[in-house]
């Protein structure tokens, strides 16, 4: 069996990435800027998701600006992993069925709101998805719990029912409380994910906070999965103004060369490795992935295709 690994970013338009100079000056619009993305890369995590719902159009158009074989990780909205959202960015109709004191609020967090609103919530997202599902080109979708999400059965019990809620689409979990895979529960949170089908995401990342999760490689279904966020360790808890600058970290060669031996393991156990980058300043995300994808190419391993993107038609 032959595994294949992509690497890309995750997002292609952010804004520091564009006032870099990455892309060309007649590169200007929203749909240039992705069919120009996807012809340097085969893979992008899209986390527009978690801060609005998208609506089924707006995803058909990135099934159709992107080539055949590429594939999109849909990062989970706010609201799904307990995490807070403004609600002016809710859907009309959704955004109408909050109370008036919540509507009010500039964050709400889903623990306020109405289970039947939720499961709604819920639902709209993942159907939304469909276009990039029956295209083919749906990685997984990315369920990134806070710190305040830490093991617990109930916690165990709803990653299950997210699976199951998703399905058949494919998710993956990242965790950002220690607990997860500290050294008396590793194991166990391991397995759990590897009976349920449920994709662990391996985290390169600022050590010594309770929201740090360890450099564990490990593959809990036939598609692997690691984010590199950086080791800003300064901003890694603090306020930042924006993401790209919490995540203002270039990578070494030396350090992404740490991960060749890691990924190539992966891809023992899998058919496909996705790897990430979170280092979202300036065109650092895209400089690493690109250099990561030829250290691996560079330090091959036996049955292991590193992906790119096809060559672009006439």
């Amino acid at each position: 069996m032959t595994a294949r690994i992509k690497t890309g970013t995750t997002a292609w338009a952010e804004r520091s990435l564009v006032a870099s100079g990455w892309y060309p000056p007649h590169v200007r619009s929203a749909e240039a800027k992705l069919r120009y993305y996807a012809s340097r890369f085969p893979l992008v995590e899209n986390d527009g998701g978690y801060w609005a719902i998208p609506d089924r159009a707006r995803v058909q158009t990135w099934v159709e600006r992107t080539p055949p074989g590429f594939t999109m990780n849909m990062k989970a909205h706010a609201l799904l992993t307990g995490h807070y959202t403004d609600p002016r960015h809710l859907p009309k109709d959704l955004r109408d069925a909050l109370p008036p004191a919540l509507l009010a609020k500039p964050h709400v967090y889903a623990r306020e709101l109405d289970p039947g609103l939720m499961r709604a919530i819920e639902r709209r997202f993942r159907d939304a998805l469909a276009p990039l599902h029956e295209a083919g080109k749906l990685g997984v979708v990315l369920f990134q719990f806070p710190v305040w999400f830490p093991i617990s059965y109930d916690n165990k019990e709803e990653l299950v029912r997210l699976r199951d809620a998703f399905s058949p689409y494919r998710i993956a979990v990242e965790f950002r409380n220690r607990t997860w895979i500290s050294e008396r529960n590793a194991i166990e949170t391991l397995e759990l994910l590897g009976a349920e089908g449920i994709v662990y995401t391996c985290v390169d990342e600022p050590q010594g906070f309770p929201s740090s999760v360890p450099p564990v490689a490990a593959a809990t279904s036939d598609l692997a999965l690691v984010r590199m966020h950086g080791r800003n360790a300064a901003r890694w808890q603090r306020g930042a103004p924006t993401a790209a600058a919490r995540f203002e970290y270039l990578y070494t060669t030396d350090e992404l060369r740490e991960w060749v031996p890691r990924i190539h393991a992966l891809a023992e156990h899998t058919r496909e490795v996705h790897v990430v980058m979170n280092n979202c300043h300036s065109d650092y995300a895209v400089r690493n992935a690109r250099e990561l994808a030829e250290l691996l190419e560079r330090e091959p391993a036996p049955g292991v295709v590193v992906e790119h993107p096809p060559p672009p038609g006439p």
